[in-house]
């Protein structure tokens, strides 16, 4: 085994491992070394500790996960040319990869997942604050909500997002509750009702223009 290709067997013995796994406390620095073959300081050595070794591993996934986003945010627009992209396209594109891969067993989805568990509890939070906060891909969908909703404000659609982001977030982590307040009557195993669902939700944010009895929310950049 060549020095280089170490790293890339730690990672992916890592991603194997938190795939399967339950709880991110089953991925230990000794089964992914036993996995990818290497020794135990071979962990340490290559990546500094195993949370880093697990940032980079989420990183890559997501990584992966985002170009899938951007990749049909790029059809979307594409196809509508010269016309704006349809919101539904476009809600879709920001939310529809998490989702799908979310349901599906055999994605790296569950890395992701883990990856948020252990950085809630690190003692080196910091480590993975660069992938939680990140913002960058979804602010590349502020100008395509814009131009299908001209009367609202980049402010506004930023916290619209936000808010779309929030829908997503119950859809892959808590859809028990989903479940429980729909009386259990949406088969929320399948990614295309999920989506169907959330676009019909969130897609009047976008495509409500306001009138005179709208409730209207103070500017104050305005006043």
């Amino acid at each position: 085994m060549t020095r280089h290709a170490t790293p890339e067997r730690l990672q992916t013995a890592c991603e194997e491992l938190l795939k399967a796994a339950n709880h991110p406390e089953e991925v230990t620095v000794r089964s992914i070394a036993q996995r990818a073959g290497t020794s135990l300081g071979a962990v340490n050595y290559h990546f500094g500790s195993v949370e880093q070794l697990i940032f980079s591993v989420a990183e890559r996934v997501y990584l992966k996960l985002n170009a899938e986003r951007l990749a049909l945010l790029h059809v979307a627009v594409q196809r509508a040319h010269p016309a704006p992209a349809p919101v539904e396209d476009l809600i879709v594109a920001l939310v529809g990869p998490s989702i799908r891969w979310s349901l599906d067993g055999q994605s790296s989805y569950g890395v992701l997942r883990h990856m948020t568990t252990i950085a809630q509890s690190s003692e080196h939070p910091e480590i993975f604050r660069p992938m939680i906060e990140d913002v960058e891909h979804h602010l590349l969908f502020i100008p395509h909500f814009l131009r299908i909703a001209p009367w609202l404000t980049e402010v506004d659609v930023g916290f619209r997002i936000s808010c779309l982001l929030g829908v997503r977030s119950q859809m892959t982590r808590s859809r028990h509750r989903t479940a429980e307040l729909t009386g259990h009557r949406l088969d929320l195993g399948n990614p295309e009702i999920v989506l169907a669902h959330v676009v019909a939700a969130t897609a009047p944010m976008f495509t409500a223009p306001p009138n005179a009895n709208s409730y209207s929310v103070p500017n104050p950049s305005r006043q």
